[in-house]
């Protein structure tokens, strides 16, 4: 073979084997990608660390002051929902001339209080049985309504309302409206904390409302929605000290990607119901509701618990598998396959090493009382 050929077969052997890398390439982010909608779609999840809620619960001073006390909320901020006119004022709104509702906006951590959570403080700062107001704030701008973020927010709403109209604890049907968030207007600054500006006239207005005789009333012992305390990642948690705690396997695993033998590590047959998390920060990852046999020796899983815990990246030989790293401690935890069960089509495959079980019994104990709701 004389020179031109040699060079012409070597780069023709290069073209070749650059088209077929970079199909695979392109098929298996596809098929990854893919698989990762589906997940999104099944959980529903946007960013983890924070949320959003709107509420419609009549004059927007009581409710804000009963969702900045809870644990996990952020903020709340008074303003006006539900109206076709743009930057309505308070005026306008009171005197029922926009359509908006008085309503405010709850950011919170649902690390640590929950949507649902929020629902139930709802329930019990309205009377879900009157459309015409709240209490003595008469007019359809003071009705009550939840305005939902997303699908997920819309069925745990729908599923509230129905299992509070199931109690039977009003005698009348509950006429609560549930509808898709609109545009949300801030109201102007001398209503937001009104009730820690204006203590005294905020008290008497609140007493004259009757609100607090009626939630009595009608939820007594059960009027207050207790919320237990919950585990979150904190972004300064020492990750020096906690790699000093690591056994030398954890550590190359965790720290050097290097994958644990199959079979011969502590998670890839454990049956029993728990949660797994980062063996360095703590933050949740999988559950063992997803968990399954793929006869890989390593533990696999569908689904992450949440997917904001999760960073997924191009890894391994030519960059031709997705490397699964933790979000907080950018630990590696193993790879992800888009060849698993339906309905996520995923297989996720951890290394036990970077993993830590927590049995559902110890969930409460041990800070993550958030997730035992999911092995009642």
């Amino acid at each position: 073979m004389n020179v031109s050929k040699r060079k012409l077969y070597v780069l023709f052997t290069a073209l070749l084997v650059f088209v077929v890398y970079a199909f695979s390439g392109l098929l298996h982010k596809t098929q990854t990608v893919e698989g990762q909608e589906d997940t999104a779609n099944l959980i529903d999840s946007t960013d983890a660390r924070h949320e959003t809620a709107i509420f419609a619960a009549g004059c927007f001073w009581s409710t804000e002051e009963a969702y900045e006390k809870l644990p996990g909320v952020t903020s709340v901020t008074p303003g006006y929902i539900g109206g076709p006119e743009k930057n309505p004022s308070y005026g306008e709104v009171a005197a029922g001339l926009t359509g908006h509702l008085e309503s405010v906006k709850v950011t919170f951590n649902p690390d640590l209080v929950t949507y649902d959570e929020l629902l139930q403080v709802f329930w019990r700062g309205v009377d879900p049985t009157d459309a015409g107001g709240q209490f003595v704030d008469r007019g359809k701008q003071y009705q009550a309504a939840i305005f939902y973020n997303s699908d997920h927010q819309k069925k745990l709403a729908e599923a509230s309302r129905d299992a509070l109209a199931a109690s039977k604890r009003f005698d009348k049907p509950i006429v609560t409206k549930i509808e898709a968030a609109s545009v949300f207007y801030k109201a102007e600054d001398e209503h937001q904390d009104y009730y820690k500006k204006n203590p005294i006239s905020y008290k008497i207005t609140e007493f004259m409302s009757g609100r607090d005789a009626f939630a009595d009333a009608k939820w007594g012992s059960e009027r207050e929605v207790k919320i237990p305390a919950r585990h979150t990642v904190t972004k300064d948690f020492n990750k020096e000290e906690k790699l000093k705690m690591l056994t030398k396997l954890q550590y190359q695993v965790t720290q050097n990607g290097i994958d644990e033998p199959p079979f011969d590590n502590e998670y890839w047959d454990n049956k029993a119901e728990g949660i797994y998390v980062d063996i360095v920060s703590g933050e949740p990852l999988f559950s063992s509701k997803d968990k399954y046999d793929a006869g890989t020796g390593w533990p696999s899983f569908t689904k992450p618990i949440d997917p904001a815990n999760i960073v997924s990246k191009k890894g391994g030989f030519l960059g031709m598998t997705e490397v699964v790293r933790s979000r907080k401690a950018d630990s590696f935890l193993g790879n992800v396959f888009s060849d698993g069960p339906k309905p996520t089509g995923l297989r996720y495959c951890i290394n036990s090493a970077s993993l830590q079980f927590i049995p559902k019994a110890e969930l409460e104990e041990r800070g993550y009382g958030a997730y035992a709701k999911q092995f009642e």
